[in-house]
């Protein structure tokens, strides 16, 4: 489980939630791993937005993303209209899943906007 932190935009604090079916080590993550965690950090911010609600079918687009360094690893921010999202650290090199990132968006014919 990797736990994400979900804001929605208009509401007081941020909330933790864990998401499934991606697994804790990113040093060995593959394209499908990094579509897997950015689909459930989008997903998060719907659930969290719409309690109860179904979920989603989910487009890499329409949002903004940035790896930061941390001091254990690197942390992963989606931000979008309806709130944002964060999860990490990953001990990852940070270009390395950047550059995962702008692939597995990239190759899905989406676009995201890079910070």
């Amino acid at each position: 489980m990797i736990d994400v932190d979900v804001y929605v935009r208009g509401s007081a604090s941020a909330v933790t939630r864990s998401v499934a079916g991606v697994a804790a080590d990113a040093a060995a993550w593959t394209d499908a791993d990094v579509r897997g965690l950015l689909v459930q950090m989008l997903v998060a911010i719907d659930r969290e937005r719409n309690p109860g609600g179904e979920a989603p079918v989910v487009a890499l687009r329409g949002f903004s993303w940035i790896v930061s360094p941390d001091a254990e690893g690197v942390l992963v921010h989606l931000e979008m209209q309806a709130g944002s999202a964060s999860a990490g650290p990953f001990a990852i090199d940070e270009s390395r899943l950047s550059a995962m990132i702008a692939r597995v968006i990239g190759e899905a014919g989406e676009t995201g906007t890079v910070h």
